[in-house]
């Protein structure tokens, strides 16, 4: 039988500290969710390498490093309401809920609204929830968010996400550059969100993330 919480200690070690996440709520947190439980079962066994994994339709399940950085720069606090956007199988959920007061995720498939769903409540997260929804629309109806997070990469980001954005909150998406990808946090500040580097990162770009052509006579 796997001994998955040997692998999760191993993947902490190996892959998130060296990678300079530095605050123990995302170490805690990363230690603490089985990952395992939320990966597809032809899958299992590969839950705690370091690579993205597919997850269909051309998105992936982010790798820990990536995750972990992400989390790291946006420096959750115990009192963010989060947005989880494009969570796939609810890991990132499952995680952002072991550190935040609350967290809501907008899943656009739904077999996996389901799957997520199940997950989360067999490990109690209690303080989670996935729901169906386009996921470059977010989820109106519980914003505004102290937090947004983007598990994928972005060409733009819809003024409908950033408006779901509490003042003073904080969103993080890895931006795709020129066939590169740059992981940036932005901070909204008087209605207008500001961005900085956080590291270098890849994914597939979001359906409805893309950049939207515009035609000139």
């Amino acid at each position: 039988m796997a001994d998955f919480a040997t692998r999760r200690r191993m993947m902490v070690d190996t892959q998130i500290r060296p990678s300079d996440v530095t605050l123990f709520p995302v170490i805690e947190a990363m230690l603490s969710i089985p990952r395992e439980r939320f990966v597809p079962n032809r899958l299992t066994e590969a839950a705690y390498i370091g690579e993205s994994l597919p997850i269909g339709r051309s998105r992936v399940f982010l790798d820990p490093r990536t995750l972990a950085k992400m989390l790291n720069a946006l420096e959750l606090a115990p009192t963010d309401l989060v947005l989880d956007i494009g969570p796939g199988y609810g890991y990132s959920t499952a995680v952002i809920a072991h550190m935040a007061q609350a967290v809501v995720a907008v899943e656009p498939d739904e077999p996996l609204v389901a799957e997520a769903s199940a997950a989360l409540a067999e490990i109690g997260a209690d303080n989670a929830s996935v729901e169906q929804g386009i996921a470059a629309e977010g989820l109106e109806a519980h914003a505004p968010y102290d937090v947004i997070l983007v598990q994928g990469a972005v060409e733009q980001i819809p003024a409908k996400i950033t408006d779901q954005l509490a003042e003073g909150g904080r969103i993080c998406a890895i931006f795709r550059e020129d066939h590169l990808g740059v992981c940036k946090v932005g901070v909204k500040n008087r209605g207008v969100v500001s961005w900085r580097f956080a590291f270098n990162a890849s994914a597939p770009v979001m359906p409805g993330f893309e950049t939207v052509a515009e035609f000139t006579l």
